[in-house]
């Protein structure tokens, strides 16, 4: 398959791109999932010549699988962690924003400190959704 598959009219006259991902889901595998598909956006966006400004906001349960603390977690787990800490570091490499929200942190007794390389720290994921879309960062549910 090409990578240059036609995008239909979605990118007619555009030159650059904003957005913020919502990231939510349950489970590791779908968490490497999506962030591979995120990368894939991405490069696919920078093909076409479109900038792209991207944040990357991590909130509710996905909050575990930005911590470098993996062995509580079954094999299977761990090779869907050890691949998602591989593409979140190709994300920040491209110069993507990854957030992740404190709240979310506390209640799933997640620490900063086990944070993987270039993960934010922010107070609340929400205020960040609400202030890039504020900002004109097109909001992508990834649920």
């Amino acid at each position: 398959m090409s990578s240059l598959v036609h995008a239909g009219g979605a990118l007619d006259g555009v030159d650059e791109v904003k957005a913020i991902y919502d990231v939510r889901v349950k489970d590791a595998k779908r968490f490497a999932f999506f962030l591979d598909v995120i990368g894939k956006a991405y490069d696919g966006l920078f093909a076409r010549g479109v900038g792209a400004d991207v944040v990357v906001a991590v909130r509710g349960p996905s909050i575990r699988y930005l911590s470098t603390e993996t062995w509580s977690y079954t094999e299977e787990d761990q090779r869907h962690l050890a691949k998602a800490a591989s593409l979140l570091e190709g994300l920040r490499k491209r110069g993507i924003k990854i957030e992740a929200c404190s709240i979310a942190a506390g209640l799933f007794k997640v620490d900063h400190s086990s944070y993987l390389p270039g993960v934010i720290p922010v107070e609340n994921t929400f205020v960040s959704l609400i202030g890039y879309q504020a900002q004109g960062y097109a909001l992508v549910p990834v649920n």
